[in-house]
Parts: structure tokens; C-alpha cells; sequence
């Protein structure tokens, strides 16, 4: 089987992905990873439009077949370049063709690929090395520079691909031999799924295997000592939980986390308390959720709960747009302002985090407000309720 860009990029995120992928399956109906497929379709077609409207239309091509067009390639930009070499194939997004520098140098040729997040990952990376990797084998020359667009900015980075050619080189293998099984690969469940087309079968297969990846927070390499242990489910693991009384020299420290616990709380269906958990609050309780796209860094979604006299008030501040981020934390600190000693409550880092980069961004309220103090002195329940309160729930 042809291993393409496609396949190797679902390989990267999962190995599941990449051979369901593979099998031809059918997507399933995931409304955001419909979103997100499509937030990533309209920025390539809105970046490559840029691209190539700056440059003079009898420079450009459109999908050029590749052994013929680039021996004698006189364009300057291609887009849709599908690049094949042995078993590989890799549908380029954009080739830029460098003009030979003397009558004896050869033409360079480098590929272009576009992301709409504003922070790049390894994977941006290596799928951009996968693209000169095939293209060099079709060459017959190295092609050691490749390029990314990125971010709202549409900012242009140059990618070096001999320091990513090797981690490249390594995972064809491991490809190979996957799309060579007739078995799917063991199943594991991780933080792509959410934005995966296969999330709901992974989901239930998963839960029908009774299978430790649904544990969140749990490591591979303590996955895999439980494997070794003979420990393969949820079900088994939460038999291994075994209550001990701890040394008086560790009484003022935290209990630590025990899988095995909450696996018992999800095999009993009851919540398991360690400790004595405690949460004091004085003023008014604000509980705060905060929805984001963190590689693009924006924030576009600001929900606030509480309550005024016998009602429970709730607010959705939405954002559809980077430039109307602004105005969601000003409707934010306009809020708080308006409650009697307002206590921000949040459930992890996420929202400390978007509280101290809004306050970076836009500012602080005055000195004397109690929204100045709401968003310095938030209180994390995650900080009470882990390794003390275990629900029965994944």
C-alpha cells in the first residue's frame, strides 16, 4: 500500500487513526472535529489565495504532475503538488521553485504547508519534512529546506529538515507494518480524540474492552507496567487498591494519586474521599469555565455561573473572532464588578492561565475594584479534589 501524507499525518496523532484511515472507513459524526476540519480547510484556501496573489499569474501552476513539470518547471509557485517516489506520496499544499543560480546549479524547490495555529508543534514540523523527503526522492537531490504559514499573522517560517529528516525516516517503517496488518493496532485513547472523526468507535470500543486508556491522566509507560502485572482492565486494576494507613511524618503532606482507586469508585459507582478535603469560601462563589483554541491562542468562549438571591444567573461570552477577545473580558470584569465579593472559581490550570494572559493583553480593572481581586485570587477546586475526592465517572 502507498503511504501518503495523509496516512503518515493520522500516524502521528494515531496510530488507530491511521489505519482505520487506511480501511477506507467512514467518518463518523463529530460536530467538532467537523469544525475543526473545516476551520483548517477555509485557512489554507484563504492563505494559499495570498500566497499566490502575490505572485504574477504566469508564475503559477495548478497541480503540475510531478516527474515531467519539474525538469522543466519555469512557474515559480504550484499548489497541490502531489509528489510520488517508491511507495510514498505527498500531496504538497504549495512547491516554491527557486530559479537555478548558475548555468551548472539545478533549481530548488520547497515545500509549503499552512496551519491555522498560532504556536507550531513537532508534528507541523515533521509533516513538512515528510513532504521534502518524497520530493527529494523524486529530485534525486537533497531538499533540505522546507516552509510553514502559520497562525493568524499568516507568518512565514522556514523549516530546516535535515534535523527532522531522521524521526521521519524511523516512523516509515513503523507505518509500513501497521498498514501491512490485518489486525488494527492496540487501542488507546489520548487527547486527539476529541477532535478525531473516529472519537465515538474508539470511545465505545474502549469502554467494551473495559480498557485502561479511558483512566484519564494515566501514563503510557505506567499503562504498560500494569501490562506486564497482567493488569488489562479497568475492572482488574481496581482490585489492586489497597487502603493503608499513612506515617505521621507524611500527615501534613497530599495523599498521592491512585488509579487503582478510581477504578474502585468507578467498579463500586461511589465517590471515595482521602483526606480531609477542605474549601473555605468567603464571598460570593463565581464558578468559571473558559473555552479556547490553544494553538491559535485565542479564547473565544467566557462562561460564568452564580447566584443572586434565589437565582441562578448565567452568562456565555462569546467571541467569534480574535479581535472580539477584547471585548468578552471587558463583559467578564463588567460582571464581577457587579457582584457582592465575588470568589472565582475554576476546575484546573486552564482558566489561571487565560486570567493572567488576559491581564497581560488588556490590562488591569482599578485597583479598588473587586473584579481586580476576583481575578487575582481565583481558587482552583482541582487543587481540593485531586488525590482526595474520586468520582465514578471517566
Amino acid at each position: 500500500m502507498t503511504l501518503t501524507s495523509r496516512l503518515f499525518e493520522a500516524y502521528v496523532k494515531c496510530p488507530t487513526k491511521c489505519f482505520l484511515h487506511s480501511l477506507g472507513e467512514a467518518s463518523e459524526d463529530n460536530p467538532y472535529a467537523s469544525w475543526v476540519n473545516a476551520q483548517i480547510e477555509s485557512y489554507r484556501n484563504d492563505a494559499l489565495d495570498r500566497l499566490m496573489n502575490g505572485v504574477p499569474i504566469n508564475d503559477r501552476a495548478s497541480s503540475p504532475t510531478c516527474a515531467s513539470d519539474l525538469k522543466t518547471a519555469q512557474w515559480l509557485l504550484a499548489d497541490e503538488f502531489v509528489a510520488r517516489a517508491e511507495d510514498l506520496e505527498s500531496s504538497i499544499h504549495t512547491v516554491e521553485r527557486l530559479p537555478a543560480e548558475g548555468p551548472d546549479r539545478p533549481s530548488q524547490f520547497i515545500p509549503i504547508r499552512f496551519f491555522d495555529n498560532n504556536k507550531l508543534t513537532r508534528e507541523n514540523k515533521m509533516l513538512v519534512a515528510f513532504d521534502a523527503l518524497v520530493l527529494s526522492k523524486v529530485l534525486g537531490r537533497e531538499v533540505s529546506i522546507g516552509k510553514i504559514i502559520h497562525g493568524d499573522n499568516q507568518t512565514a517560517l522556514k523549516i530546516k529538515i535535515p534535523p527532522l529528516e531522521a524521526d521521519v525516516r524511523k516512523l516509515i517503517p513503523k507505518v509500513r507494518v501497521l498498514l501491512s496488518s490485518p489486525t488494527p493496532p492496540d487501542l488507546v485513547l489520548n487527547r486527539h480524540c476529541i477532535e478525531c472523526e473516529f472519537q465515538l468507535r474508539c470511545r465505545q470500543k474502549a469502554i467494551e474492552k473495559d480498557d485502561l486508556s479511558q483512566l484519564p491522566g494515566m501514563a503510557t509507560k505506567d499503562r504498560k507496567k500494569l501490562y506486564g502485572r497482567g493488569i488489562f482492565t479497568v475492572t482488574q486494576l481496581s482490585y489492586t487498591f489497597r487502603p493503608r494507613r499513612r506515617p505521621k511524618r507524611l500527615a501534613g503532606k497530599r495523599e498521592k494519586y491512585h488509579h487503582s482507586l478510581k477504578a474502585l469508585a468507578i467498579r463500586e459507582r461511589k465517590i471515595h474521599i482521602t483526606g480531609k478535603p477542605e474549601l473555605n469560601i468567603d464571598g460570593t462563589p463565581v464558578y468559571l469555565d473558559v473555552e479556547g483554541l490553544p494553538y491559535r491562542d485565542f479564547y473565544y468562549l467566557i462562561g460564568v455561573r452564580f447566584r443572586m438571591g434565589d437565582a441562578v444567573v448565567e452568562h456565555s461570552l462569546w467571541a467569534d473572532h480574535p479581535d472580539e477577545e477584547r471585548r468578552i473580558w471587558a463583559d467578564l470584569l463588567g460582571i464581577l464588578s457587579n457582584i457582592a465579593k465575588p470568589v472565582l472559581f475554576h476546575y484546573g490550570r486552564y482558566e489561571t492561565t487565560f486570567l493572567g494572559r488576559m491581564r497581560e493583553r488588556y490590562g488591569d480593572p482599578p485597583d479598588d475594584s473587586v473584579a481586580l481581586k476576583a481575578i487575582t485570587t481565583p481558587v482552583n477546586v482541582l487543587s481540593v479534589l485531586f488525590t482526595q475526592i474520586y468520582f465514578p465517572v471517566l
